[in-house]
């Protein structure tokens, strides 16, 4: 783990990969709720973990933290989300992984999804928790316009657009299901460590 400040009142955790990310925020997370960490805001990220509203403490109380294992976290709340399966690209994936569109319904739904970092635009969630060889690339040139509730692949992750705006990823669906709504605590209906289930509808 390398710690670095982020501002003034800021510190940033670089993390290996996907899972160190998890396991440092879940790992904080349960520091913070336990009283022993002071800090307004724990956002993670690809690979960092930024704390944000922490004392002057905070940086001698993290350097001397145990590196939490993989696989250790908190498990967030499940939320189901209904997909229609109907997406411009997904003939286009099927090709790709080598299977029939069927296929790769079975393989979204049944995959155990979890919400790794939010960003983009607000309530976007990267999703991981596909097969490693499932990742396909971003479209070439992206779409002036993606509709809002768009399921899309792109690398590694899954991901639901909350509104309408210009994006890449290939799209396999879409969801009726609202994911952002600012008269809502929290506003985003998936928040980093949230298990995410796809639902054919």
């Amino acid at each position: 783990m390398r710690l670095r400040p982020a501002g003034g009142s800021a510190l940033l955790i670089e993390c290996r990969d996907a899972e160190h990310v998890e396991a440092w925020r879940a790992d904080l997370w349960r520091r913070r709720e336990a009283g022993e960490l002071r800090v307004a805001d724990i956002v993670p990220g690809a690979r960092t973990v930024l704390l944000d509203g922490v004392d002057a403490s905070a940086a001698s109380y993290l350097s001397r933290l145990p590196e939490p294992a993989p696989g250790g976290g908190i498990e967030g709340p499940l939320v189901e989300i209904p997909a229609t399966f109907d997406g411009p690209d997904l003939a286009d994936v099927a090709s790709r992984w080598n299977v029939e569109v069927s296929e790769v319904v079975a393989r979204l739904t049944s995959a155990s999804l979890v919400v790794a970092f939010c960003g983009f635009a607000p309530g976007f969630a990267y999703l991981r928790g596909l097969s490693a060889d499932w990742s396909v690339p971003r479209l070439p040139s992206p779409r002036a316009r993606v509709p809002a509730g768009s399921i899309g692949l792109a690398g590694p992750y899954a991901g639901i657009y909350p509104t309408s705006s210009p994006g890449g990823w290939r799209l396999v669906g879409h969801t009726d299901q609202e994911l952002f709504d600012v008269r809502r605590e929290p506003p985003a209906l998936l928040t980093p460590g949230t298990r995410v289930r796809l639902v054919a509808s």
